[in-house]
């Protein structure tokens, strides 16, 4: 429980406001470790604490712990944090990127469409966003997750799984789709790209930190959106720094960066409307879950707050 409690208490150290934020392998989560090595945290008055995690639940099951009170996280890990921790169901702070082809469904190049996986095993990980798109996939075909055979493994483990034919499609997300594509055996039928406004990753936050720390945290959206103009300003040399973090090429970096896309703090406002994109793609990913068993079909949902955004966009002092 104690960096929970640095973390509460912080504002004390040198350079203001101290704020952990963690970080996984994710080039989506980028923007607060290049605004930390540019010192765009600290012209907000901030100084970011940037622990690395070697996967999204491991956050997860930081948050779950007290460990963290902040968490770049995608939506359904949100969901899931909001059922198992209804008193610290994390509120939605920031859109950190909507994914736009970098979620697929890949199928056995001997299958001629999505609708041929009927009664086919097909690969997930539950804990992903990987169901909420072969749901979505299957729906164009009027097909449901219960037209299929679902097959729950681990994402590193898809490709050799589908080279040994023991399923004929997988959910997944570079750099597992492009292992699985190499095997030469499938290719993308369906990506986030044809569905747009409905896969994100997001920043979300402890309730109580939220009630306490609104300056902080304004501070570090603006933080957030200086990396993104610094990225935007200085392509070069900001690939540069993230591609180093992720242990990637520069080259490698730019082409995982083609399926996503970031959205500024002021065209991010409508997304956080009563009942607007957000909240609509919270509840579809209940529904999801729910038909697998993983929570319950009235579990809590993570609230979606945009004043933050909005105290963000006003003129500083």
């Amino acid at each position: 429980m104690l960096p929970a409690l640095l973390a509460l208490l912080g504002g004390c150290a040198a350079g203001g406001s101290t704020l952990r934020v963690p970080v996984s392998q994710w080039p989506g989560y980028e923007y607060f470790p290049l605004a930390q090595r540019r010192g765009l945290d600290r012209r907000e008055g901030l100084r970011l604490e940037l622990p690395a995690y070697a996967n999204p639940q491991d956050i997860v099951h930081a948050y779950l712990r007290g460990d963290l009170t902040l968490a770049q996280l995608t939506t359904v890990e949100a969901v899931d944090l909001c059922s198992r921790v209804p008193k610290r169901c994390p509120v939605v702070i920031l859109v950190l990127d909507e994914s736009r082809g970098g979620d697929q469904v890949v199928v056995d190049r001997r299958l001629g469409s999505i609708a041929e996986l009927r009664g086919q095993p097909v690969a997930i990980t539950p804990s992903t966003l990987g169901p909420f798109v072969l749901s979505r996939a299957l729906a164009r075909h009027g097909l449901s997750l219960g037209d299929v055979d679902l097959r729950p493994m681990p994402l590193e483990e898809m490709g050799g799984a589908i080279g040994r034919g023991e399923v004929r499609a997988a959910a997944l997300f570079p750099p597992f789709s492009e292992q699985a594509v190499a095997t030469g055996r499938v290719r993308p039928l369906f990506t986030s790209r044809e569905i747009p406004g409905e896969i994100f990753d997001i920043l979300v936050v402890d309730p109580a930190f939220l009630k306490d720390h609104r300056a902080s945290l304004t501070a570090l959206l603006r933080t957030w959106q200086a990396a993104q103009d610094l990225a935007v300003a200085e392509p070069g040399p900001a690939i540069a720094v993230m591609a180093a973090r992720e242990g990637v090429s520069a080259s490698e970096f730019r082409a995982s960066l083609e399926g996503l896309v970031f959205v500024p703090l002021a065209r991010q406002v409508p997304l956080f409307a009563p009942g607007g994109v957000l909240e609509r793609n919270l509840k579809a990913l209940r529904s999801v879950q729910a038909s697998l068993a993983l929570l319950p079909g009235d579990a809590p949902l993570p609230p979606v707050d945009g004043s933050l955004l909005r105290e963000a966009l006003q003129p500083t002092p």
